[in-house]
């Protein structure tokens, strides 16, 4: 019991700590619908899938203490987000319809967006090993370690489902459309923060 609060506590805390995941959820539901960033959020579920089951093959062990292949998986997250940062400074936007009609965003793109800015986040990865390394005990069952796993995953989906209803309400967008391509342009900036900050902070 100690361990499975300890699991649940410490994921809850991380995974409402402010970080690239809900900027681009909050951004895709805040500038296309509540589709989008309903679906970025599935996305970023399904990328924690993939910390959880290197972490659980052990290849989590050999990224968390292997100096070499963690700073390429930082340069890596980090060139993803100053990529789609660097997209959103130079956009100009589009307006929707006058009735706060949604913006195209196909939904497999959103999703794939919210994946890869998971799935590349070294901090994510940083955070899975470390969890199953020193709070889980070596002699939790696999299908406890594998209870905990989809635990993360859903706990991830829920909350950031919920940053994209709220952004992707539509009096929301209504009252914010004027605003959008300066909107755009600050989520751009916090996700090239965020790259350099991987690149530069320890």
């Amino acid at each position: 019991m100690t361990e499975w609060l300890a699991v649940v506590t410490i994921t809850i805390l991380a995974v409402i700590s402010p970080g690239p995941d809900f900027a681009m959820v909050s951004r895709n539901a805040l500038s296309h619908s509540r589709k989008a960033g309903l679906m970025t959020a599935l996305g970023i579920g399904t990328g924690v899938l993939v910390h959880v089951v290197y972490t659980l093959l052990g290849i989590g062990l050999l990224v968390h203490y292997s100096p070499i292949l963690l700073h390429v998986l930082k340069l890596t997250g980090a060139a993803y987000l100053i990529w789609l940062g660097a997209r959103m400074l130079a956009a100009h936007g589009t307006d929707p319809d006058i009735d706060g009609t949604p913006m195209a965003l196909r939904g497999v793109t959103a999703f794939r967006i919210g994946f890869l800015t998971n799935a590349l986040n070294p901090k994510t990865s940083i955070f899975i090993v470390s969890l199953f390394v020193q709070i889980v005990e070596p002699g939790t069952s696999m299908t406890i370690r594998l209870v905990y796993g989809a635990f993360i995953s859903l706990i991830h989906m829920a909350w950031f489902a919920i940053v994209g209803l709220i952004f992707g309400s539509a009096p929301l967008r209504r009252s914010l459309l004027a605003w959008r391509v300066w909107i755009d342009r600050a989520f751009g900036a916090a996700l090239v923060g965020f790259g350099l900050a991987l690149i530069f902070v320890n």
